[in-house]
């Protein structure tokens, strides 16, 4: 799979899961699927059903109403249980080297770049876009 060979060649030890249904239409990215592919290659996998869009965020971003969806997610994200978890993803990107997923493909305007700000306002992480290439 082009997408776990680009985490291999970044380094990645850990995926974190940060759909909030972890299930595809696209083979191989439902959770249990996934997750036994990246075992196999080496690679951790932790669904983070916390610092998913929730459902009205998915559907203003499809809309393309993206104020709203900042809304929203913002929202979401100041919920103790979203708090406790942006925590915890801080906290584990420090121990290892850590790679976000969620449906979108490109990170503008995706939630899991707010994610990642989030998490580097806690500690100092470079932030950096993967590209999936063909293996």
């Amino acid at each position: 799979m082009d997408f776990i060979a680009t985490l291999k060649r970044a380094g990645i030890s850990l995926l974190l899961d940060v759909r909030q249904l972890p299930q595809s239409r696209r083979p191989g990215f439902s959770k249990r699927v996934l997750s036994e592919a990246l075992e196999e290659a080496g690679i951790g996998y932790r669904h983070m059903r916390q610092l998913g869009d929730p459902k009205p965020g998915r559907d203003a971003a499809r809309r393309g109403d993206m104020a709203e969806f900042r809304s929203i997610f913002g929202a979401h994200l100041e919920s103790e249980e979203s708090q406790i978890a942006i925590r915890d993803a801080a906290t584990v990107s420090q121990e290892e080297t850590v790679a976000l997923m969620c449906y979108e493909r490109t990170p503008k305007d995706c939630h899991r770049s707010i994610v990642a700000e989030r998490i580097r306002d806690i500690v100092s992480v470079e932030i950096v876009h993967l590209g999936v290439h063909p293996s």
